[in-house]
């Protein structure tokens, strides 16, 4: 089986593959990028494809890997060519498309081709930084940036713009847009302050200073994609024997895609791809957006997964399989969850993300666990729900009853001894720094004791959840009835009085 090479993309052998056009691989390199990794690769990487692909943006990416060898080897075999295999559901209709991606101009070492990125760095036709270096690479390093190459990404990334000041004469035009993709609140502004700290112990000078501040826009981002890469071996090669050649890089990615970037008119004219790629939304202000996932995609998964495993379901897919918990879901999700959100939120935006996370659900080609999802989930429910929970009483002033009884489930999934729970006559692990807590509530009190107790612990909540009026005596009813009858006559009798109460 051939290797996938720019030979066999221009040569377009007959199958089910969107094949890059000569002219793509022309165009000039307009992105620097940190970070080689899926998520990149399924989602900016490709999104700049998509907009090359309809004669938008026209520019191609460098991409800096910090080590030698692993992926980028791979790239230079396949000439930095890789495929997207998009698998998912949109407006409940199945989606599969195969996109042989040729955004990629370059990938280079860090460590042994610093002086190429430097070189790029001060290249008239760059425009774009683009970065996905995790969590923990946007901080603060001392160090100094003359290094062949800095240690820290930061301190690689002022190293780059500082050549590009000195290349340009600190030319205001010259200046770059800036777009973290690290999964931080705030990434953009965060990156800005740490590559000021760090000219500042520098000593760059005011002149640098001044123009890194003016010129160059560091934008807050928010990216919303499951790129789960390379398939299982079996699913692999069936792949691979379908597409007709070799591909390494080989990515899979659902069909749902946001790339929402905080930014105005030159943000906009600049990453000029947001007006044909799928999925990417500039605005002044994104928190809309980062609020809609946290409440109504990460929430809804935070209050469903004790009650989904509760009822035997061991994945996010088979829940929407089952009638009352999909049922559950999307009425937790609508109903509660969005008036509960705590910014505006236009109900048909709010109505349509809501659907959009529903078809993300329910992806055949996704297996998302729900005890993976189950990880930290004290903490999570602090961040996701409790919020939202308090501006649901603020609006409402009446208890939001999906939301409880999705607390009750996670008071009866937090019972456990040494960090073992027991459901279904099955033991699950609890991956909880909490679950010592809980084991302890559990072994003093009872169910009526329990759930004042926990709902009391401003410094679990950061609020006193039992002075919510109705709340507690509410999770009270849903627990003991989870302990007395189980989780699935206690979601059928749950819909039945629902439906007895909208008859009435």
């Amino acid at each position: 089986m051939d290797t996938l090479t720019t030979s066999l993309a221009l040569n377009s052998p007959a199958g089910p593959v969107a094949w890059p056009a000569p002219g793509l691989f022309e165009l000039p390199e307009k992105v620097l990028q940190f970070g080689t990794g899926v998520l990149l690769r399924g989602l900016p990487d490709f999104q700049i494809d998509q907009a090359n692909r309809r004669g938008v943006f026209n520019g191609r990416i460098v991409v800096v890997k910090s080590t030698n060898g692993g992926d980028a080897t791979a790239f230079e075999r396949q000439n930095n060519l890789y495929t997207v295999c998009v698998r998912g559901v949109d407006d409940g209709q199945p989606v599969e498309e195969n996109v042989v991606c040729a955004s990629i101009s370059r990938v280079l070492s860090a460590q042994s081709q610093w002086a190429d990125v430097l070189q790029v760095a001060a290249s008239p036709e760059l425009q774009v930084v683009i970065s996905n270096t995790t969590e923990v690479g946007i901080q603060l390093v001392t160090e100094d940036i003359q290094l062949m190459p800095p240690a820290s990404f930061p301190g690689k990334l002022l190293a780059v713009l500082y050549t590009r000041f000195q290349a340009f004469d600190g030319d205001v035009n010259k200046g770059l847009v800036i777009v973290p993709t690290e999964l931080i609140p705030d990434n953009g502004r965060k990156l800005e302050g740490i590559v000021l700290e760090l000219a500042h112990r520098n000593e760059l000078g005011s002149e640098f200073i001044d123009w890194l501040e003016t010129a160059n826009h560091f934008c807050n981002t928010l990216v919303d994609r499951i790129v789960p890469g390379r398939p299982e071996p079996a699913a692999y090669a069936a792949l691979q024997a379908e597409l007709g050649y070799h591909d390494e890089l080989l990515t899979m990615a659902e069909a749902y895609a946001l790339w929402a970037i905080e930014g105005g008119d030159h943000v906009r004219e600049v990453l000029s791809f947001h007006s044909v790629a799928p999925g990417v939304v500039i605005r002044p202000d994104i928190t809309l957006f980062r609020e809609l996932k946290l409440r109504l995609l990460n929430g809804t998964h935070t209050l469903s997964y004790a009650l989904a495993h509760l009822m035997g379901c061991a994945t996010v897919r088979e829940s929407l399989e089952n009638e009352h918990m999909a049922r559950f879901i999307h009425n937790l999700m609508l109903a509660d969850l969005l008036p509960g959100i705590p910014v505006s939120v236009d109900e048909k935006v709010g109505q349509r993300f809501g659907m959009q996370v529903l078809d993300r659900f329910r992806n055949p080609y996704l297996e998302h666990r729900w005890l993976a999802i189950a990880m930290q989930g004290t903490a999570k429910m602090q961040m996701r729900n409790v919020p939202t929970l308090l501006h649901y009483y603020q609006q409402h002033q009446a208890v939001p009853h999906y939301v409880a009884l999705g607390f009750a489930a996670y008071l009866r999934f937090m019972r456990n001894v040494g960090g073992r729970g027991e459901a279904n006559g099955q033991s699950y692990t609890i991956q909880d720094d909490r679950a010592a807590y809980f084991a302890d509530l559990w072994a003093r009190f009872t169910p009526d004791e329990l759930v004042p107790a926990a709902l009391h612990n401003a410094a679990l909540w950061g609020q006193d959840l039992s002075r919510l009026p109705g709340f507690a005596a509410s999770v009270t009813y849903y627990l003991q009835q989870l302990l007395g009858e189980g989780a699935p006559a206690t979601l059928a009798a749950f819909f039945a009085r629902k439906t007895v109460a909208v008859g009435g």
